[in-house]
């Protein structure tokens, strides 16, 4: 990632995702703008969905929900395209990853609605503010995700693990971070986790389920969000006949200021 990308504004960054200039991860793109994950699903899922989202909030903190049939979500971004503007798309049926694509023109339905659900990239800022290194961002790679032993509150058909995501922190650290990110509610907020990678059923971190393994340094701990790649392991485990969304850690970039889901 350039420091270019850190300083465009969240249109440039998604008119170049649009036209295939950025095709990877987006943590630290567009600093101080809040970003989101995607879950699409028909119409007929929908309201489940959206009681699962609301049963849990950690994990699914709804930012948006697009009209049946819409591909504008333009309460957070305008002259946006929901089929174009993230840098990579997965399609799953019955539970089963079976492709990944840049532009989702080939999988439109009028029937879908699309879900934007926070992510915990839009309160790195706040953390960077407060001189605490995000491993992933000065690694260039992506954040390390983990399904758990944590279980999500079934809502309908969905119900399933909760993912996390890890960021290490050193120990004098850990209560600042916790500290920043509880600012954030609707960006997943506080950590679900701190410590212990074992007690939340993950068996070795340095092998995510998704994203990139980070280094943990000596002193440091490993510090654990909810993360909005939770429906990815909702799709796996229920096996609905089709759910897109991102690709873990391709996010949709928003107008919207990430302070604007903040608390002071």
């Amino acid at each position: 990632m350039t420091m270019n990308y850190q300083q465009q504004s969240p249109q440039a960054i998604r008119e170049a995702v649009r036209a295939g200039v950025i095709t990877g991860p987006t943590a630290g793109y567009a600093m101080g703008y809040a970003q989101a994950n995607l879950a699409i699903l028909k119409k007929e899922h929908a309201f489940d969905f959206l009681l699962f989202a609301q049963r849990n909030p950690k994990a699914c903190p709804i930012l948006d929900v697009i009209e049946p049939g819409s591909v504008s979500p333009s309460r957070i971004a305008k002259n946006a395209d929901i089929r174009t503007d993230i840098p990579k798309y997965r399609i799953y049926k019955h539970g089963e990853l079976v492709e990944e694509v840049s532009d989702l023109k080939d999988y439109w339905s009028d029937d879908f609605v699309c879900f934007l659900i926070g992510c915990s990239f839009s309160f790195e800022n706040a953390l960077m503010n407060n001189d605490i290194d995000v491993r992933h961002i000065s690694e260039g790679c992506n954040v390390p995700m983990f399904k758990t032993n944590i279980a999500t509150e079934k809502a309908g058909i969905f119900e399933g693990p909760t993912v996390v995501s890890m960021r290490p922190i050193p120990e004098a650290e850990v209560v600042r971070a916790v500290q920043v990110t509880s600012r954030f509610p609707s960006v997943h907020g506080a950590p679900l986790h701190i410590g212990n990678p074992a007690s939340i059923g993950i068996r070795d971190v340095t092998k995510p389920d998704f994203g990139d393994a980070v280094p943990i340094k000596d002193g440091e701990v490993p510090v654990f969000w909810a993360c909005g790649v939770t429906p990815q392991a909702i799709a796996m485990h229920v096996k609905p006949d089709l759910m897109i969304t991102h690709a873990p850690g391709h996010m949709f970039v928003t107008d919207v200021k990430d302070a604007f889901y903040g608390v002071l």
